[in-house]
């Protein structure tokens, strides 16, 4: 391998490093972002203008950094040329991957995490191919890896998850107390030093102990800085505190606002200083260790590469160019919205759609802290009891006059998150310690979202659930990185030039697909959160419009599922039994969507169409029968397949088939009228319903006839009872839609007429 292929391989660290930081940044504005988007302290245009010049300015922060990928995690005296950048290509494509898997499915996870456990499983790659090639025993590995700076790193990592969630709910449990959701009374006395506090701490964090990382500041200006922390923390506290206090007495300006923004700016800020590393601090890494290895002269597989332990300062113009390709993905990326609005789901203090269902360890979780709260409660006087109650009593919320939804959490509660996580994160930053950005915003948000009792008897489980699911999400990010890195190493360090093309072939159709996968994830949100912004009183004529086509398009997937469970049945082949499970998990998906409407949809009835509420729930009831029996119909039909039971007789399979064509036709015609509320012809869909009645009744007692010869065992006569009675159940509630609609259209006609007469009115 010569200078071209390790130019070339430079080339595609720089491509990787771009792209590295568009997916990085989608997933890590969640880390800044919510807290403002969350609690709409200002509009999103004001918000994304705070955050990017926080960024540009974190940016040129981060040089002091760039050191952990260099020699945080492996010693790189002890490597070659040649196994460093393999290292360095390893880590790179792992990343881009595995953050862009994360940013589709809306999950934040940590890049300091997965930076870590990626240079940690590519060097215990190279380190072990390299140890097994010249016979020596794996005793030898420690001497490769960086052990005592790679254990500070992950414990600082995993530490932060329990410190940044105790210390949330504690300021957040102090701050309500002193509040209460009614704070703007209490603002106007205490605002000022509240807020004053609260911008002090941030900027003493961020600034004057976050500054030694600048690339552009003087060691003479950071000594001054040290020598004066205290004198220039109390000067900072007095100023801001006679500032806000001004802002609330003579301009009336709700002072939480600024601290939110300010504090957003000083997260991002933050953010970039302490996770730019993470993107471009590897691909940087390989530039200097490729101009290392040229000026030696000597062969990539004979150099070691000790000068990657000298000291760093990284040029302020790639850092500035790296913040403004950060700025422009939070601008332009859809995923970062996405991540964002996880984060701020699991954190809004009303109920509404769950993203993430119930499982047993969160309702062990919510049952027995339910216990423990119940017992220490009973231990509280009652006066402090009320006090508390009062202080802790939410105002209600509803949706804006231009329509948008109500703020997820209030001021408060955005301006502890931001104080906390910015003040947490920017010490590890000037401790020089890759801090978790997302384990630190993740955890104080939920501190404070239990503090707040936001997660109340009607959503906690979920809001416990889905914690965990993002918390596993992170030991699995740790476990997928250390793997697949470690994969990509041996991969690269086999097949060279062909290993990265196939590794870049791998990246491109990986990304081709989740962006497809997204796109639908987001179109299937947006007609969510349309519905949930409406708030206009319902007739039964917007149930009538709006239903026929979702049960018409219902009727259709039905038969698609019940087609492919029939065949897939008949011919014993699991792959298109397959595809009835898949077919059959999209419509639950929308059964889902139609229970979480049903609430609302009653709830913005006019309050004398009864009428309306009782024709809802009976289109619901039906739905819920028509999935129930398509379900059993695929269950059964995939697991006596699965289970290799004995096979269907050719007289079976002949009963089988029957009525399978001759369903899918009753089906497309009730959904095309249903579609076309066209009902003039019920009367064919009744005469319809009786003949596949007639046909499926021979149908069984065909086959009660021959369990009484002995002709068909227990097993499959079973199965065929079960399917008869539930295809039974299919036609059934499929001709009973069409009466409900017929007898929803005469009442409609009579629900049109009154939104024109008010009108008139």
């Amino acid at each position: 391998m010569g200078v071209e292929f390790f130019l070339f391989c430079i080339g595609i660290l720089v491509v990787l490093a771009a792209a590295d930081l568009v997916v990085g940044v989608s997933n890590d504005a969640v880390n800044f972002l919510n807290s403002a988007v969350g609690s709409q302290a200002a509009p999103r245009r004001i918000i994304m203008i705070v955050a990017s010049l926080g960024i540009l300015l974190g940016a040129t922060f981060s040089s002091g950094m760039m050191e952990v990928a260099r020699k945080g995690i492996f010693n790189p005296e002890l490597f070659l040329f040649a196994e460093v950048i393999v290292i360095f290509m390893a880590v790179m494509f792992t990343d881009i991957i595995l953050l862009d898997v994360f940013n589709t499915f809306g999950l934040p996870t940590s890049t300091t995490v997965s930076l870590v456990f990626e240079l940690l499983g590519a060097a215990v790659a190279v380190a072990v191919f390299r140890i097994l090639q010249n016979g020596e025993g794996l005793d030898q590995l420690g001497l490769y890896i960086n052990s005592s700076s790679t254990l500070t790193i992950v414990s600082s990592i995993f530490l932060s998850v329990s410190i940044s969630f105790v210390v949330g709910g504690a300021v957040q449990w102090v701050s309500r107390l002193l509040f209460s959701f009614q704070y703007r009374e209490r603002l106007k006395w205490i605002g000022g030093i509240w807020a004053g506090l609260a911008v002090s701490a941030i900027s003493y964090y961020l600034l004057f102990k976050g500054i030694k990382g600048a690339s552009f500041v003087s060691k003479d200006f950071i000594k001054w800085v040290n020598d004066n922390t205290l004198t220039l923390f109390l000067a900072s506290f007095a100023g801001w505190s006679v500032v806000m206090q001004i802002l609330i007495s003579v301009f009336r300006v709700n002072v939480l606002r600024p601290v939110v923004l300010f504090g957003t700016f000083s997260l991002a800020m933050a953010f970039a200083g302490n996770d730019l590393v993470n993107f471009v601090g590897v691909p940087l890494a390989g530039v200097d260790a490729f101009q290392d290895w040229r000026n030696s002269g000597q062969l990539p597989d004979t150099y070691l590469m000790g000068g990657l332990k000298r000291p760093v300062q990284t040029d302020t113009v790639v850092l500035l160019l790296a913040g403004l390709i950060m700025t422009l993905t939070l601008w332009l990326s859809k995923k970062a919205r996405t991540v964002t609005e996880t984060e701020v789901s699991l954190g809004r203090q009303d109920d509404g759609h769950e993203r993430f269902d119930s499982n047993w360890l969160a309702r062990w979780i919510v049952w027995h802290t339910r216990r423990l709260g119940n017992g220490m409660n009973r231990m509280l006087p009652a006066a402090w009891k009320q006090k508390s109650e009062t202080a802790f009593q939410p105002e209600p919320t509803s949706v804006s006059g231009n329509g948008q939804p109500p703020p997820a959490f209030d001021l408060v509660r955005a301006s502890v998150n931001l104080t906390v996580a910015s003040a947490l994160i920017a010490s590890a930053t000037a401790m020089k310690l890759p801090l978790s950005t997302t384990y630190v915003t993740f955890m104080v948000a939920m501190g404070t979202s239990l503090a707040d009792r936001a997660w109340g008897r009607g959503s906690a489980v979920y809001r416990v659930a889905g914690v965990l699911n993002v918390i596993g999400g992170w030991f699995l990010t740790a476990i997928v990185a250390f793997t697949v890195s470690g994969l990509f190493t041996l991969l690269l360090r086999v097949s060279g030039i062909w290993g990265v093309i196939l590794l870049c072939i791998t990246a491109a159709l990986l990304f081709s697909r989740t962006i497809l996968m997204h796109r639908r994830m987001e179109k299937q949100k947006a007609e969510r959160a349309a519905f949930e912004r409406q708030e206009d009183a319902l007739y039964v004529h917007h149930i009538m419009d709006e239903t026929t086509a979702f049960i018409s398009q219902l009727l259709l997937r039905v038969a698609k599922v019940y087609r492919h469970a029939m065949d897939g049945l008949s011919m014993e082949d699991r792959r298109t039994l397959s595809i009835a499970r898949h077919d059959l998990k999209e419509l639950e998906r929308q059964n889902q969507e139609v229970r979480s409407r049903l609430y609302r949809y009653i709830k913005r009835f006019r309050e004398d169409s009864s009428e309306a509420s009782r024709l809802y729930l009976l289109v619901y009831d039906l739905e819920q029968d028509l999935i129930q029996s398509v379900r059993l119909i695929a269950e059964e039909s995939e697991a006596y397949v699965a289970n290799s039971l004995p096979p269907l007789s050719a007289e079976q399979l002949a009963l089988l088939r029957e009525p399978v064509q001759s369903l899918q036709e009753y089906f497309e015609f009730v959904a095309r009228m249903l579609r076309e509320q066209d009902f003039e012809q019920a009367v064919k869909v009744r005469k319809w319903k009786k003949q596949l009645f007639a046909m499926l009744e021979s149908s069984l007692q065909t086959q009660v006839a021959g369990v009484k010869r002995n002709h068909y065992n227990m097993r499959n006569s079973t199965l065929l009872f079960t399917l008869g009675l539930e295809t039974k159940d299919l036609i059934s509630a499929t001709a009973r839609f069409v009466r409900l609609f017929h007898r929803m259209q005469d009442v409609a006609e009579q629900s049109r007429v009154r939104p024109a007469v008010v009108a008139l009115q």
